[in-house]
């Protein structure tokens, strides 16, 4: 430990954890002490509290040379450090987080940024989107605070900023799940274009099995078990997502027909991807000059097996906004009128039911028809490679309908039972104490009469049997 002038203030020299620290010495409010013999012992008490904030990792080390770069500099350098250690596609995510960093802090060095200018950014950001006009929301301010945060860790400097920072409060929108209906358009609608095929087939399996998205660009044939049933899922964002899951008829339907398609192409192997590597070609009916047209017949060229498949948003997209004209039936997309040259009908209040869907909402969807056919919550787990409870509760959509027939149990008043089933909304009261009959000469109680809609005193006839289960 050392005190030492340069210019006219206090520095001080040390060492702590073999890290050695050089820094400017200031009083209680952030001044910098003058070196001169009056100010001295105001010094040692300085140095004294810089070494304990050394101790505790909030001040920067000498050696760490990047908190002195200019932020975008240090971004390139961290995405550069990041390369061998992420996925492509983690790669291309944590780079565009990093573009409107670099556009607020610029030139700034990272020893320089505070937490307000951490909250500056955010307040920046809310007001600021891909328009420049709207924000973008706090979930996606929140992952981009997350990349600096990254970067900041890098130069040792989170320390300093982290604990005056918290995450927004985001929106509970954890996805949607189809009802039985929505399910049978999406499939329906799904099935009706070949350019569809490969979205139908991802959507069919992963709606049977929980399976991500990515989970199923990554399956190759070898993963799939066409005797057993079974499909492997090998590589996920979890360690609980690698799991083996059995395939029901229309998975391995699906799965089948990704293999015959495979086939034309060659010998298909046990390396290659069930989703594999293409392009479409198309042919078009009904063209008008140059532009125009809907395609007839669908080509695939450029086949590579050894490839996955780089995403089938496109597709995934135009079936969940396609819609079905009110007269002719004919599938289109959103447009002002019909296509259909004979018919032309007014097509601008109509908007399909599934716009919006994400492809991750066939997930959540297969683990709520789960929840709602009572299977274990430990089984759900095992198959939707769930590592806790509590993400299995986030994505469980219980349906309104089970809801009600569950609650049903809490009841203590037991539904009357007529010879044609029960009677919705019936309800005997609670002194029944055992099952009766009540006949042409027998008077009912007056609850039940009245809870029947016939007058108090009448017979009952021999129709109506209370069943009571206490």
């Amino acid at each position: 430990m050392a005190l030492w002038q340069r210019g006219k203030w206090f520095w001080a020299d040390f060492s702590v954890n073999g890290l050695r620290y050089r820094v400017p010495l200031r009083d209680s409010r952030g001044r910098k002490i003058p070196a001169d013999d009056a100010h001295r012992d105001m010094a040692a008490g300085a140095e004294g509290r810089a070494i304990e904030k050394a101790e505790r990792g909030q001040l920067v080390p000498q050696k760490e040379r990047s908190a002195r770069l200019p932020f975008a500099q240090a971004a390139d350098d961290y995405l550069a450090s990041r390369r061998l250690e992420l996925a492509a596609s983690s790669l291309v995510k944590e780079t565009d987080l990093s573009i409107p960093l670099k556009d607020f802090f610029g030139t700034k060095r990272l020893s320089a940024i505070k937490p307000q200018d951490v909250i500056a950014y955010r307040e920046w950001r809310s007001t600021t989107g891909k328009r420049k006009k709207e924000g973008v929301g706090p979930a996606l301010i929140n992952m981009e605070v997350g990349t600096l945060r990254r970067i900041l860790k890098r130069a040792k400097l989170w320390l300093i900023v982290g604990p005056d920072i918290k995450p927004l409060k985001e929106p509970e929108t954890i996805g949607r799940a189809l009802t039985f209906e929505e399910r049978v358009r999406l499939f329906r609608v799904a099935a009706q274009r070949p350019e569809w095929e490969t979205a139908f087939c991802a959507a069919t399996v992963a709606a049977s099995t929980t399976a991500r998205g990515c989970e199923l660009r990554a399956c190759q044939w070898h993963n799939v078990d066409f005797i057993n049933r079974t499909l492997e899922i090998p590589k996920s964002k979890t360690e609980a997502g690698v799991r083996l899951v059995p395939l029901t008829e229309e998975a391995r339907d699906a799965l089948l027909k990704l293999r015959k398609r495979a086939e034309i192409f060659g010998p298909v192997e046990a390396s290659h991807y069930v989703f594999a590597a293409f392009r479409s070609r198309f042919r078009l009916e009904n063209r008008k000059g140059a532009h125009g047209g809907s395609p007839k017949e669908m080509q695939l060229t450029a086949f590579n097996p050894v490839r996955p498949v780089g995403s089938w948003r496109t597709a995934w997209r135009t079936l969940t906004r396609a819609v079905e004209c009110p007269v002719c039936k004919r599938l289109q997309r959103p447009i002002e009128f019909c296509r259909n040259p004979k018919c032309k009908a007014d097509m601008r209040g109509v908007k399909s039911p599934l716009a919006g869907l994400r492809f991750h909402d066939l997930r959540h969807t297969a683990i709520s028809a789960l929840g709602e056919a009572g299977t274990p919550d430990r089984v759900i787990m095992d198959i939707a490679g769930h590592v806790s409870a509590r993400m299995l509760k986030r994505y469980s959509h219980i349906q309104l309908e089970a809801k009600r027939a569950a609650i049903q149990a809490l009841s203590n008043r037991p539904q009357i039972v007529t010879s044609a089933g029960v009677s919705e909304g019936v309800n005997v009261t609670k002194h029944v104490t055992k099952s009766a009959e009540i006949g042409e000469t027998e008077a009912a109680p007056p609850e039940v009469l009245e809870s029947i809609g016939r007058p108090v005193g009448t017979r009952t006839p021999d129709l109506y049997r209370v069943k009571v289960a206490l």
